[in-house]
């Protein structure tokens, strides 16, 4: 039995706030997503782009301006991380400065996806065969050294942009946590995870083959 996607965790300075952010921009649709978020406290300041951030669709270019607007007024701002002028999506940062693209209407790639259309990351093609195997979800995308993976029952992919890879320094402000019988964590391990250790309330803290942090949370089967 694959391990299930729990819930995607984000590290906050307060982590009250940026729940409050996100529960306001993405409303009901997070429910879309099959997993929740989570927020923990965390004193450790951000230094670099994060490995992951949300791409949320848009159904019309006034429906992308409401997202850009929503999100502005609850604390969100504009970022510059390198597009080009040309470009029509909307780069922004909640209020702790963790990155999140407004997608163009028209995009074909997130399509049905709905207003999640993807946790989009940073990461190698293995990493992506990686995440399939482990969650039991099939690639729906495999070219160029890019990957993307989504649930048989639907919502927002998970995609893995290829090289070249922004450095990796510190832990990641955003982690997968995963749940599953005990059993799950050997066989995330044969597929190229490596434990780092025991967390808070029995987790155990593992990393996928680009080194990239997540929590797994043992479930107890029924005897």
């Amino acid at each position: 039995m694959a391990a299930t996607l729990h819930a995607l965790r984000i590290a906050a300075h307060d982590p009250r706030a940026l729940e409050r952010f996100w529960t306001g921009l993405l409303g009901p649709a997070i429910e879309d997503t099959g997993f929740r978020l989570s927020f923990v406290r965390s004193d450790e300041p951000k230094t670099r782009q994060n490995q992951m951030h949300f791409d949320l669709t848009s159904e019309s270019l006034e429906d992308q301006r409401r997202t850009v607007a929503k999100a502005l007024e609850l604390g969100g701002r504009h970022i510059d991380i390198g597009q080009l002028p040309e470009e029509t999506h909307v780069v922004l940062a909640d209020p702790e400065g963790n990155e999140f693209c407004v997608i163009e209407p028209g995009n074909d790639f997130l399509a049905e996806c709905g207003f999640v259309g993807a946790i989009a990351s940073d990461g190698s093609q293995e990493v992506g065969y990686f995440w399939s195997k482990a969650l039991g979800w099939p690639l729906v995308w495999d070219q160029d050294q890019e990957t993307a993976i989504r649930s048989p029952h639907g919502g927002p992919k998970i995609t893995w942009g290829g090289p070249p890879f922004t450095p990796k320094t510190g832990p990641n402000r955003l982690r997968f946590v995963l749940t599953g019988p005990l059993s799950e964590v050997e066989r995330l391990v044969s597929l190229g995870a490596a434990r780092l250790g025991a967390g808070d309330d029995g987790q155990v803290e593992m990393a996928d083959p680009d080194g990239n942090e997540f929590s797994f949370l043992i479930r107890e089967t029924a005897a």
